[in-house]
């Protein structure tokens, strides 16, 4: 269980992106992040992992009080929490296989990670995580050689093989095309259930929220304003999350998204 309360984080500049966040995530759970830009999201889930460090408050990941952890015990904590992306974050010129395995460095001793000599469990679990998501066969090819919606399956599985308890996603359908980032979404969904995992997603697009996550948490101004299921984002609410428009057509679109992906299933 990941647990946040009155975390609260103001940068030098005096800034305040977080105001007293409170929430708690149980095992298992699938939360979107939404909010208009500059609402403290990204901010919030690298507080989760200290890539951030938070300016008060708590973060306690399975009773652990994360901002209390020393460096050493910090790099042991971030092994169970798998961080994917919005610009994929992959070494172009390494192979896909290289890329995925360098979510096992936590694990490995120095020498054996710069020699990139890993377990051979390690490379059987590369090697089926590609496999799940379709790209077995690209395991020998360079990154840079890949499509947008590749490269954040690489990122997923550089994660997964992580074995986390916790997935933090910033913005992973931010840089593709429609069908991919239905495709990128439904994929994190799956695993996610397959695995138990917990996932917080960081997401800009309000119809791919609904459709795919099981819980939604509104931030305007670095304060919670909806906290709820999808299916609770009126035109009202939508209104106070990211200011006066005219919404109803988005809540049609989004009732008319979700009716499709069922048939698909």
């Amino acid at each position: 269980m990941l647990k946040l309360e009155m975390l609260t984080k103001r940068y030098n500049t005096g800034d305040l992106a977080l105001k007293e966040v409170s929430l708690t995530v149980p095992d298992g759970q699938v939360l979107a992040l939404i909010g208009p830009s500059g609402a403290g999201k990204s901010t919030l889930i690298r507080c989760i992992n200290r890539l951030v460090e938070p300016t008060s408050g708590s973060v306690n990941l399975n009773n652990v009080d994360l901002p209390k952890l020393s460096s050493g015990a910090l790099r042991k904590a971030r092994r169970k929490m798998g961080m994917i992306f919005q610009e994929y974050a992959l070494v172009e010129r390494l192979t896909v296989m290289e890329n995925v395995l360098s979510g096992r460095l936590g694990y490995v001793g120095f020498w054996r990670s710069y020699f990139r000599k890993f377990p051979s469990s390690d490379v059987k679990e590369a090697y089926r995580l590609l496999d799940r998501v379709g790209l077995l066969e690209m395991a020998d090819k360079r990154a840079d050689e890949l499509s947008g919606g590749q490269r954040q399956r690489v990122g997923i599985c550089r994660a997964l093989i992580q074995n986390p308890d916790l997935l933090l996603v910033d913005e992973p359908t931010a840089s593709l095309d429609p069908k991919t980032s239905r495709q990128i979404m439904r994929l994190i969904n799956e695993l996610c259930e397959e695995q138990g995992l917990t996932a917080i997603i960081n997401i800009h697009d309000v119809l791919l929220a609904q459709m795919f996550s099981q819980r939604i948490v509104g931030l305007a101004l670095g304060e919670v304003v909806y906290d709820g299921d999808p299916d609770g984002l009126t035109p009202d609410v939508l209104t106070q999350i990211y200011g006066e428009e005219d919404w109803s057509a988005t809540i049609e679109k989004a009732d008319d998204a979700y009716e499709d992906e069922l048939e698909n299933e």
